[in-house]
């Protein structure tokens, strides 16, 4: 690389950034053989040109942390990080506990997120090689069909696309025949490690969610929509068990106790609880009427009891009876 002002601000800048954290610092003398690395040994710098450069940087808003240490030494560093360390860890925990996307794609995404912290942060990071999770095969057309959904919702266009699933035989079949699916696209959530578009089908005027995966020929048409001004993804996402469709009803459960934390963790500090006893309470709460939402109390077994609406209470005695069965029979 030619050495010149230009050249050596911007190396100077790298330097700071990639060697420098809230715990490592360098001195003059470090900072000079670090660019002696990249201009060559007989680069000559003189410390009061790089300590002019590093005014020009703070004069763009890259700030330089100037410390004093022993005997008088200073010492320098670039501490203004975009994300906290906490942060960046929260991102490639994320990445690592998606099983839709392949351990390729975990490695250079991760990489990438250690580009945006000093050398030493980045050594401290989970290594992706040191999680073993099989990939959804469907994984290369969800990435290109975020794009398409992203931008649809973006730009309030209609969404075209096929929908299906996965058969015995592990053959992809089309719903309705392979037919058109006409949808205004509200929003993209990433819930119970899949992706799903939640919008208003236009056949029914009914609001859906769809898994990004098991959408195919994904296309955006040229017809515009208005959004629901009504409408509240959170409410939509918190009513739908395991993100199952369904009827909204309001229901009544009673818990055992033991399940408070549980109930709060899934329904929010602001869910309607009342005590039942000295060791149950009961939730009241609207929920879509779902195999998602039968599962979901079955989960808890003798801890958790419907009390209305009668035909929830119905569903969950039906599918007892049928789990009691299959085991008698057997």
């Amino acid at each position: 690389m030619e050495l010149n002002s230009n050249t050596r601000m911007l190396k100077l800048r790298d330097i700071l950034f990639e060697e420098t954290d809230e715990y490592h610092e360098l001195s003059m003398q470090e900072i000079t053989d670090k660019m002696k690395l990249t201009f060559g040994p007989d680069a000559s710098f003189d410390s009061r040109t790089l300590k002019r450069d590093m005014e020009v940087l703070e004069d763009t808003g890259f700030e330089v942390i100037k410390n004093t240490g022993r005997f008088g030494k200073v010492y320098y560093s670039y501490q203004d990080r975009v994300f906290e360390t906490y942060q960046l860890r929260l991102i490639n925990d994320a990445l690592l506990s998606a099983k839709f996307i392949t351990e390729k794609e975990k490695k250079e995404l991760i990489e990438k997120t250690k580009q945006l912290t000093s050398k030493h942060i980045a050594k401290t990071l989970p290594d992706p090689m040191l999680f073993s999770q099989s990939a959804n095969d469907d994984y290369q057309l969800v990435k290109l069909s975020i794009d398409h959904v992203h931008r649809a919702i973006s730009e309030r266009k209609v969404l075209h696309y096929q929908y299906g699933k996965y058969n015995m035989k592990k053959e992809f079949e089309f719903h309705r025949d392979g037919s058109t699916y006409e949808v205004e696209p509200y929003a993209l959530i990433w819930q119970n490690d899949f992706y799903y578009l939640i919008g208003r089908f236009k056949e029914t005027d009914e609001m859906r969610h769809y898994r990004l995966d098991r959408m195919r020929n994904i296309r955006l048409s040229e017809e515009r929509f208005q959004r629901r001004k009504d409408f509240n993804t959170q409410d939509y996402v918190s009513q739908s068990f395991h993100m199952f469709a369904g009827e909204n009803v309001w229901v009544k459960i009673e818990f055992d106790q033991s399940l408070i934390n549980v109930v709060l963790d899934r329904f929010g500090h602001d869910a309607h609880i009342t005590p039942s006893s000295d060791d149950h309470f009961i939730l009241s709460t609207k929920a879509k009427m779902s195999t998602g939402l039968v599962n979901w109390i079955l989960t808890w077994g003798r801890k958790a009891k419907v009390l209305s609406p009668d035909g929830l209470v119905e569903e969950v005695q039906e599918e007892i009876e049928a789990m009691y069965a299959r085991y008698k029979s057997e």
